[in-house]
């Protein structure tokens, strides 16, 4: 059986863990933005300017699940701890 210390943290290194995809997916999107923007409009035959915004959704979004997914039941669960 689980314990609320093992779940506290399997949620914290996976918010560290994902929090670095986050950082090395929004660093590398702006080292390798005009290359990876005419090659994905390429692919999916879409304009430039639309493969540029879902990038930015794409990094929101995932932030938003990473926060909502990992951090905030870590920190609810240390608040719990207390």
């Amino acid at each position: 059986m689980m314990t609320i210390e093992t779940l506290t943290t399997l949620l914290g290194w996976s918010a560290i863990i994902n929090m670095g995809i986050l950082l090395f997916s929004t660093i590398m999107l702006l080292l390798m933005r005009n290359m990876s923007t005419k090659l994905h409009a390429k692919w999916f035959d879409l304009e430039e300017a639309d493969v540029s915004k879902a990038y930015f959704q794409y990094l929101a979004q995932y932030k938003i699940a990473t926060l909502v997914f990992n951090v905030a039941p870590y920190c609810a669960l240390k608040i719990m701890a207390q």
